[in-house]
């Protein structure tokens, strides 16, 4: 933008008075924006004070709501995290192992477990019930809840989450009509979901009290698994040398 500047004579000025400044201003208004405007929104207007007032009330608002919605999101993600880092953190090392050999056993050798398993999912649960029978002289009724829980979340899991690719028609040969994947699938499987778990229960509705005291449950269940690694799990898959029936469970 260019400015350009012309001498005027001094009987074409005017005084340094109030009057002046006042006719000054109007001029000023005449020829410009008529209409101020205070971050986008117009002073003058009365209608539209009250309007900006209603959409300042509005934004104050959605702030509001947007920073307990934001804190909401920490407090789940905390609680999330929580949860996971209870059940992972104290996952048993050799149970850990075993997901590695099972994992190498069916991607990186095409060997698949023999199905069905024997003790199968059901089985060992049974099993874990009667432990607790022994040590405790009675079932909790969580105790009973949470296993009942688990059974069920692994008949659902299984063909969703918990196998690979090459078990696949496996799974459609031996799955048929109402038969229960944790009838078929052992321990084997069992642990896969162990690792999905805390994906699982981020989306449960429920207290992170009770979270904890479910994922100290299901601890113990993982021991229990770990204390009958040998009698549970398959030391070798199906087409080893090794053969691959294992040794069966107490």
């Amino acid at each position: 933008m260019y400015h350009w500047d012309e001498w005027v004579a001094s009987d074409r000025l005017l005084k340094l008075t109030e009057e002046n400044v006042r006719k000054q201003l109007e001029l000023k208004n005449q020829s410009g924006d008529k209409t101020v405007r205070t971050g986008g929104r117009s002073a003058h207007n009365p209608k539209g004070s009250n309007a900006d007032a209603k959409a300042d009330k509005e934004d104050t608002k959605g702030l509001v709501k947007g920073k307990k919605r934001k804190n909401q999101l920490g407090v789940e993600e905390k609680e999330r995290r929580s949860s996971e880092s209870l059940l992972m953190s104290q996952f048993p090392v050799t149970l850990k192992k075993q997901l590695v050999d099972d994992w190498e056993f069916v991607t990186q050798l095409g060997k698949l477990v023999k199905l069905p398993r024997s003790p199968t999912v059901d089985d060992i649960l049974t099993k874990y019930l009667e432990y607790r029978v022994k040590k405790d002289n009675k079932i909790s009724d969580s105790c009973a809840e949470v296993t009942k829980g688990l059974r069920c979340y692994f008949d659902k899991a299984l063909p969703a989450m918990l196998l690979y690719k090459k078990e696949q028609k496996q799974y459609k040969e031996e799955i048929k009509g109402d038969v229960s994947p944790s009838t078929v699938y052992g321990a084997e499987h069992l642990l896969r979901l162990f690792v999905k778990l805390p994906e699982l229960l981020s989306s449960v509705n429920m207290e992170e009290d009770a979270l904890n005291k479910l994922q100290q449950k299901l601890l113990d269940i993982l021991k229990f698994l770990q204390k009958n690694q040998v009698h549970f799990f398959l030391s070798a898959y199906d087409g080893d040398s090794k053969g691959a029936d294992g040794a069966k469970g107490k």
